[in-house]
C-alpha cells in the first residue's frame, strides 16, 4: 500500500491509498456505498448535541431520546463528583493491565460493591461491555463445547460465541421449543452454554429467564445473561431482570454494562468467585487491556449507590414507559407491554423510518432511525430510549408527534 504525499490532509497518501483499496474491491464491493446511500442505509458517525440549529439567529434544543442514559446518571452530581475526585487523586489513566499494576483501591471497592448489588460472590470490571462478553465466553467455552444463542442477542455476544472456538447455534427469538431441540441435539457436547440478553436492545422486550433456567437445569446446561439494558432499571433493587423475575441464584454468570442506566462506561462480569478468579487468569480481554481509569470506576460505584438510594428514578421510568406504551397501542402501533424504557416504532422501510425520525426532530425530539445492518432488512424503525426525567407534558407532546403508524405496519 502506498503512503506517499497527499494534498487532502491527514497522513501522507492515506486518502489515495483508501481510494485505491476501494477500487480494488470486486464490483459488488465498489457499488456498496453508493447503493447504501440510495437505499437509505448509509450511516455517518453521529453525535448528540445539546442544541441544533433552529431558525436564523437561534438554536433549538432537542430532547434526546437516543441515548441509554435511562436514569439520567451521567450528569448526576454524586456521580460526577466521584469521578472528579478519583481523577484528581489518581489521574486519568489506568496505567497498565489489571494483572500488572493497573487498577487499585477504587477498582477493588467498585467490584466488591457491585458484587453485593448483583447478589453475587464476586465481580470484575473490564473497560467495556464488549470486552466483558468476549472475556466471559472466551473463558467458559472452547472446542468441544456448544454455545446456544438467541438470534437477537447483541453483536458482542454473537462475536464472542464465534471467537471462543466452540460450536455455535442460534434459536429464533423467543422460540424456546427450538432451543430445547438444540439442547437435545447437542447432548454429546462437553459443555452446553445458553446465552441471552435479558432486555433486547432493538426490540425492548424481555427474555423469559425462568423458562430458560428450567430448560438449562433439565439439560445440565449453564445460563449466561447479559443484563446491559436491565441493570439499574429492573428489579426490586435495580439489579436487573434476573432479580425482577426471581432467578438470580439460577444464573451461572451475568454481564452488566455501566454505559447504559449507570451513565458511565465499562463492563462487569458477576458470578461465583471461582469464575471471577478464572477470568482474572485466563480472559485475554482482561489480561491484555489497560485497566479502566480510576474516575470511571468511581463513577460506576457512585451510580450504583444512587440506584440504591433513589429508587424513585426507576419507578418514574417504569411509569413513563407504561404510559407511553398504552398510548401508542391505542393509536395502533404494535407495542408490547414489557417493563422496559426501549420502545421501537416499527416502520418497515428505511424511507418510512427516516421520515418519522425527521418528523420527531422537527417537533424537538432526537430519535434516530435504526436501519440495516443493525436490524434485519424490512424492519427499519425509530427506537425511543426513554429517560426518567421526562415530564408528563413532554410525553404528551411526543405521543402527538409520533402520530399513527405507517400503513404497512399498522
Amino acid at each position: 500500500m502506498n503512503y506517499g504525499p497527499s494534498s487532502r490532509g491527514g497522513p501522507p497518501g492515506l486518502a489515495e491509498a483508501a481510494a485505491a483499496e476501494l477500487a480494488a474491491l470486486p464490483a459488488d464491493g465498489r457499488r456498496a456505498l453508493p447503493a447504501w446511500r440510495r437505499r437509505g442505509r448509509f450511516a455517518r458517525r453521529a453525535s448528540a448535541p445539546s442544541a441544533t440549529p433552529g431558525g436564523p439567529g437561534e438554536r433549538r434544543l432537542l430532547l434526546d431520546l437516543s441515548s441509554n442514559d435511562y436514569l439520567g446518571l451521567s450528569t448526576h452530581p454524586r456521580v460526577v463528583a466521584a469521578a472528579v475526585a478519583a481523577t484528581g487523586r489518581h489521574g486519568v489513566g489506568g496505567g497498565s493491565s489489571r494483572l500488572i499494576a493497573g487498577g487499585g483501591p477504587v477498582h477493588a471497592a467498585l467490584e466488591a460493591s457491585f458484587a453485593a448489588f448483583k447478589h453475587a460472590e464476586a465481580a470484575v470490571l473490564l473497560p467495556t461491555g464488549y470486552h466483558a462478553n468476549l472475556a466471559l465466553l472466551g473463558c467458559l467455552a472452547g472446542p468441544g463445547d456448544l454455545v446456544l444463542q438467541d438470534k437477537r442477542n447483541h453483536a458482542s455476544l454473537l462475536d464472542a460465541g464465534r471467537l471462543c472456538g466452540a460450536d455455535g447455534r442460534r434459536w429464533p427469538h423467543g422460540r424456546l421449543d427450538r432451543l430445547a431441540a438444540l439442547l437435545r441435539a447437542g447432548a454429546g457436547a462437553r459443555r452446553r452454554i445458553v446465552v441471552t440478553d435479558s432486555v433486547f436492545s432493538m426490540d425492548g422486550d424481555c427474555a423469559d429467564l425462568p423458562a430458560l433456567c428450567d430448560l438449562c437445569e433439565a439439560h445440565g446446561a449453564w445460563l449466561v445473561v447479559d443484563e446491559a439494558h436491565a441493570t439499574g432499571v429492573l428489579g426490586a433493587g435495580g439489579a436487573g431482570l434476573a432479580e425482577h423475575q426471581g432467578v438470580t441464584e439460577r444464573v451461572a454468570a451475568t454481564v452488566s454494562t455501566a454505559s447504559k442506566a449507570l451513565g458511565s462506561l465499562g463492563g462487569l462480569v458477576s458470578g461465583p468467585r471461582p469464575l471471577i478468579d478464572l477470568l482474572a487468569n485466563r480472559a485475554r480481554p482482561l489480561i491484555y487491556t489497560t485497566a479502566a481509569p480510576p474516575g470511571v470506576a468511581a463513577a460506576i460505584a457512585a451510580a450504583v449507590a444512587v440506584v440504591r438510594d433513589e429508587p424513585h428514578r426507576r419507578h418514574r421510568l417504569a411509569a413513563i414507559s407504561a404510559r407511553l406504551r398504552r398510548g401508542l397501542a391505542a393509536a395502533g402501533w404494535p407495542v408490547a407491554m414489557d417493563p422496559t424504557p426501549i420502545l421501537p416504532l416499527p416502520c418497515g422501510t428505511n424511507a418510512a423510518a427516516l421520515a418519522l425520525s425527521r418528523r420527531l426532530r422537527s417537533a424537538g425530539f432526537l430519535a434516530p432511525a435504526i436501519r440495516p445492518p443493525t436490524v434485519p432488512p424490512g424492519t427499519a424503525r425509530v427506537r425511543l430510549s426513554l429517560r426518567c426525567d421526562l415530564l408528563d407534558a413532554e410525553l404528551d407532546r411526543l405521543r402527538a408527534a409520533i402520530g399513527a403508524p405507517p400503513q404497512a405496519v399498522s
